[in-house]
């Protein structure tokens, strides 16, 4: 009995050995080849990406991508080769793709946004901009998400979708800026004397550019003092320091020059009432 089974298991081996062994053989040999070309392929396209100038971390998330996508069409062929019926399993793989992209479709979003931010290039690391409601230097534009660092040092993650759905302001981006400042004296100032200590304290601050040129111009005759803006231009990384410096300058000299600096103020007056009134 042990002899007829053995018999058995040894016409059986030999008929699918003889059925199906050139067709798994044939099969392994498809995968090994095609997976060797689909990282070629992969690479490849990776290395003509980066000559592109596009970003180290998108350029390895596309080749990836490709090389997964090409592996696939690979695993399936060598299937198709070994005899097995792979409409079925191309069914699951799809139904299987359409559930995980229902469930990862924020995810997805965030990527294309990450996507288009790399590739149009709206801002850089080391960059200081307003995205998404938030405002910080870029520390890093990932492909689901761009990490601001605020000036005291918190660390903001912004999903990409955000940053591209709402206004993106890049204060870094041009090597010049203007400083926005608005001076005033009181009526009772000379207003041309004021004009040329704020010109001259403009002039002896370099700091600040001539190019184009400062402006210093009587802006407003509000209700309790003369106002003037005054608008130097300076390299950006000099911004804040231009507008502390010219700030605090001001003060020192229109207390010097005796140019007062008018404050909000109320009057408040208050009237006796006659006791047999009441």
């Amino acid at each position: 009995m042990e002899g007829i089974n053995l018999q058995a298991l040894i016409d059986t081996g030999m008929y699918y050995l003889t059925t199906y062994g050139a067709r798994i053989i044939v099969a392994l040999v498809v995968f090994l080849i095609g997976r060797m070309i689909a990282k070629t392929i992969a690479n490849f396209t990776r290395k003509i990406i980066m000559k592109a100038h596009v970003d180290e971390t998108l350029g390895m998330f596309l080749r990836n991508i490709i090389y997964y996508v090409l592996l696939a069409a690979v695993v399936i062929a060598a299937l198709g080769q070994a005899g097995i019926n792979v409409t079925s399993f191309l069914a699951v793989l799809g139904a299987a793709g359409l559930a995980v992209g229902l469930a990862l479709k924020d995810s997805l979003s965030n990527f294309a946004a990450g996507v288009i931010i790399i590739l149009l290039k709206f801002f850089k690391q080391g960059d200081y901009v307003t995205v998404g409601g938030e405002s910080g230097v870029v520390t890093a534009v990932n492909i689901f998400n761009t990490v601001l660092t605020t000036p005291d040092n918190k660390v903001i993650t912004v999903p990409n979708s955000a940053v591209l759905g709402g206004t993106i302001t890049n204060v870094t981006a041009n090597p010049t800026r203007r400083v926005d400042m608005i001076f005033g004296i009181g009526y009772s100032d000379d207003v041309l004397k004021a004009k040329t200590i704020l010109k001259r304290i403009l002039d002896e601050d370099p700091r600040v550019l001539d190019d184009p040129a400062p402006q210093v111009e009587v802006s407003e005759l509000a209700d309790s003092s003369v106002n003037f803006v005054v608008r130097p231009w300076c390299k950006t990384a000099d911004y804040w320091g231009v507008y502390f410096g010219v700030t605090e300058k001001v003060k020192l000299i229109f207390d010097q020059e005796g140019i007062s600096i008018p404050f909000p103020q109320q009057d408040v007056y208050l009237h006796p009432v006659d006791s047999a009134e009441q």
